[in-house]
């Protein structure tokens, strides 16, 4: 059963609930109403006949001009004695013998009853005249509920049609008004099932610009959007990815095999091709390494064993590893550095600031410069890392810190390059730190990696 349907015959019921208790409740009111009509009726009547009733000095009932008293062909009296006799009755009823209320002579107080007599529906009102505590006569007045019920039924054939017809334009309203407003669900399958028939994440749902786009259902469509563009560019990382991964692989592959086989052929092995296989190899295990690392922490497995660490010390240990690493090509400065401790693992954060710092020599020209600082500002540790190198394009900085992302793909990559994991690999060591990592770069003016630590208290 689909939605649209279900939804239809939820509010239909939910309609015709609602009519059948409305429908109940005037039908009992109205009912009472009437009643108490001919019930006040009934005893106006019963008043005008006690008012003409006389005992006599021996104590017998004596009517005077009970006829006219018969003021409408719908009222019938009787008048039964003390014995149960029938002693007079209205002219309409002249020739019945029976009781209007059988059981109305027998209560011994005043009853209004309901009565079918000869197959008319009445309402009967029994009272019983005593004089000094002693009973002498009981009068019933009836009248008959013909109108009442003729009205009560047109009434119950009216609730049930006008119930029957507000049901019927509820579920057909409803279910053109539900067509329209689940429509959007309808365009969501059709996109989704097209992507998954033509693997095609570019697909979005279309809907109107209108105000009905922040309903629900709108801001339903928006998401969706949003999470098939998300999908799209993981799914454009994840392609770029393999196909730099097996650029990078297929060349120490290349070269590794290219040596052996030379090895086998000069049945020797010379320091040149042991040194090329030894860097590529070099180079497939900083891979492997890389990927290995960012599996654990997608999947959670990559702890952080979070201890007070001295920044300072530890910038100065990679000053004098990445000066040593420079060379004569780059000159490493360290600018003013603080006293400073934070709280992290160290091992991770020298993981940080190193391939911060290599990256920064990797890519600065022949003569060219890197700085390294380490500031306190306030309740926070502050490290800049600045190179004097060609900059990084506007278009690539929001990617930078992307899984995958590889912002030279128009040069040549050299043997120390990365492989698009490094940058990713730090933003979330220094995330996970419960700090921020920013960079400034213009082309032909170098670049700026700022990171932010909260510092221990």
């Amino acid at each position: 059963m689909s939605l649209r349907l279900r939804f239809t015959l939820l509010y239909s019921t939910f309609m015709g609930g609602i009519l059948l208790i409305f429908g109940v409740a005037v039908y009992l009111l109205v009912n009472v109403i009437l009643l108490n009509q001919v019930d006040t009726m009934l005893e106006v009547v019963v008043h005008d006949i006690t008012k003409v009733t006389k005992v006599n000095s021996i104590g017998e009932l004596n009517l005077i001009g009970l006829p006219q008293l018969d003021m409408t062909s719908n009222a019938y009296i009787q008048m039964w004695d003390s014995n149960g006799k029938l002693m007079t009755s209205s002219p309409s009823i002249a020739t019945l013998t029976q009781s209007l209320d059988p059981a109305g002579l027998k209560a011994g107080m005043a009853i209004y009853e309901d009565s079918y007599l000869n197959g008319a529906h009445l309402r009967v009102v029994s009272v019983p005249l005593r004089v000094n505590n002693r009973l002498i006569a009981t009068l019933q007045v009836g009248a008959s509920l013909s109108v009442v019920d003729a009205t009560r039924g047109n009434l119950l054939s009216m609730t049930a049609l006008i119930a029957i017809l507000a049901v019927l334009l509820a579920g057909l309203g409803s279910w053109v008004i539900l067509g329209r407003a689940l429509s959007p669900l309808e365009a969501i399958t059709d996109t989704v099932d097209q992507i998954n028939r033509a693997d095609d994440l570019s697909r979005r749902i279309p809907y109107q610009e209108r105000a009905e786009k922040d309903d629900e259902i709108g801001e339903l469509i928006v998401s969706v959007n949003q999470t098939l563009e998300r999908l799209e560019s993981l799914f454009t990382s994840q392609q770029r990815f393999l196909a730099d991964v097996s650029h990078e692989l297929r060349t120490p592959l290349t070269v590794i095999k290219g040596n052996v086989d030379l090895i086998r052929r000069m049945k020797q092995a010379d320091e040149e091709s042991l040194s090329s296989i030894d860097q590529e190899a070099g180079r497939l295990t900083r891979l492997v390494g890389g990927l290995l690392m960012l599996a654990q922490a997608e999947s959670g497995k990559l702890t952080l064993v979070l201890k007070p660490v001295e920044l300072d010390l530890l910038l100065t240990e990679v000053f004098s590893e990445m000066r040593v690493l420079a060379g004569t090509k780059v000159h490493v400065h360290l600018n003013e550095i603080d006293q400073v401790m934070v709280n992290g693992d160290r091992d991770r954060l020298k993981q940080v600031v190193l391939n911060l710092v290599s990256n920064a020599i990797q890519y600065t020209p022949q003569g060219g410069d890197v700085y390294i600082s380490l500031a306190k500002i306030g309740e926070q540790a502050r490290i800049i890392i600045r190179d004097t190198g060609p900059g990084i394009p506007a278009e690539d900085l929001p990617h930078i810190f992307d899984r995958f992302y590889r912002a030279e793909k128009s040069r040549t990559r050299s043997t120390t390059s990365g492989f698009g994991l490094g940058l990713s690999i730090t933003n979330w060591i220094v995330e996970h730190h419960g700090g921020q990592i920013k960079v400034e770069s213009k082309e032909g003016k170098g670049t700026t990696f700022v990171i932010w630590l909260g510092i221990v208290k």
